[in-house]
């Protein structure tokens, strides 16, 4: 990067520091409650990943923060965006401007991700994007009091291209979605592919909506590629996933890899459709001690269900704020936010890291591969972790993102 790209981006961050820590000196709560805001996806399709289960999540962050933060309760509310982004915005303006809300978190769709970005960074209100994946949102559309705290399309492309490319696992196939979201992720995976040696032999859109991949799985198969990537979401990568093992990649020689899967997904799926899938991810229940603790805990009150990446996030983000609060003495925005990136994270979700000047948390990934049915010892024991990936190496780098307040 030229130097005087590197001085201003420096002196954007020292700036952006110091005025956000020019904070109250005695604690002050806005109206006496500090008001987190759920805004999700409450009953359609992106709800089983965070839905209820977001706001169950939020909730046992407030009850272990012990429910009150500056001597002042704290209350969660929820609404369903019903993924509809005017919905969005309207419910997020009337929660800042009319019902005192303090934060928004979740949001589950980049395009609502977005928006909701711009009335908070409008009006000085944080907001925690836990279910949006975009990386936009700490880099053209960054905000000082934004944050990005689970997956975005940068470092799972990235991942992937790096856990996966290599020697005669380095050729690719790209089954594509017709969507935004598809055609980022193709041009952020291609680049780190090449850059590792790997090549991408080839690649089919289809329509969002199509119950019938065969001729897109013949041409995978066709390919003979290693890799064949799944560039789509939701129902179209459910039933890729179910006609591929129909197909019988797995047993040609062919991995078939997902970019954005929750444990919900393999659950309806299904060990003997999804097996060996290979993908990335940012949480899973039975990783270590304090991540099966509150997967136990969530279950319980989720009716059986273990908590997905989207879900442990918002537990994570919630605390993280709740204690940004506490630390600053208040619940006014930019204080908060200041504190948001200056204090550690360091919980079952996010060990040792850290938020950076534009609002990403620097959280490590993994690897995951589905199990067999015979490899599972039980409900919901899905996943094998099979490579960490450390913030640092798959994140997009700060100086690479174009934030624009950090440029000032």
């Amino acid at each position: 990067m030229p130097r005087t790209n590197s001085f201003r981006l420096k002196a954007g961050a020292l700036a952006l520091g110091a005025a956000l820590l020019a904070t109250p000196a005695a604690a002050q709560v806005s109206d006496d409650v500090v008001r987190i805001g759920v805004l999700n996806d409450q009953a359609g399709p992106l709800s089983g990943y965070s839905g209820p289960g977001s706001v169950i999540a939020a909730r046992m962050a407030v009850e272990d923060f012990g429910g009150t933060v500056l001597g002042k309760p704290v209350e969660v509310i929820v609404a369903d965006h019903r993924n509809l982004p005017d919905v969005a915005v309207n419910t997020a303006r009337e929660w800042f401007d009319v019902k005192g809300v303090d934060v928004i978190s979740d949001l589950t769709s980049s395009t609502i991700a977005l928006a909701v970005q711009g009335i908070g960074r409008e009006k000085g209100k944080v907001v925690m994007h836990v279910g949006g994946g975009t990386d936009r949102l700490y880099g053209a559309d960054c905000s000082p009091t934004g944050f990005l705290w689970v997956y975005d399309t940068y470092s799972f492309a990235r991942g992937l291209g790096l856990a996966l490319t290599g020697g005669p696992s380095g050729t690719w196939f790209y089954i594509a979605s017709d969507t935004a979201f598809a055609k980022a992720m193709e041009a952020q995976l291609t680049p780190v592919i090449d850059a590792a040696g790997g090549k991408v032999l080839g690649a089919v859109k289809h329509p969002v909506g199509t119950s019938d991949f065969s001729s897109f799985l013949l041409q995978a198969q066709a390919s003979g590629a290693k890799n064949i990537a799944l560039l789509n979401t939701g129902d179209d990568t459910a039933n890729a996933i179910k006609q591929a093992t129909e197909f019988g990649l797995a047993q040609s020689g062919q991995s078939l890899v997902g970019t954005v899967i929750y444990l919900q997904t393999i659950h309806a799926l299904g060990l003997q459709a999804a097996q060996g899938l290979k993908f990335v991810t940012t949480f899973y229940w039975d990783r270590t001690d304090g991540s099966r603790a509150f997967a136990k805990r969530f279950a319980e009150r989720n009716g059986g269900r273990m908590p997905s990446q989207v879900q442990a996030g918002m537990y994570s983000s919630t605390l993280a704020y709740l204690r940004a609060v506490k630390a600053a003495g208040t619940d006014e925005g930019k204080a908060v936010a200041a504190k948001i990136r200056e204090l550690p994270v360091d919980d079952f979700f996010a060990e040792g890291a850290r938020v950076r000047a534009d609002g990403r948390l620097m959280n490590d990934m993994f690897l995951a591969t589905v199990k067999t049915p015979a490899q599972s010892k039980g409900p919901w024991d899905y996943y094998t972790l099979t490579t960490r990936l450390k913030a640092d190496e798959i994140i997009r780098p700060l100086a690479a993102g174009g934030c624009p307040y950090l440029q000032q």
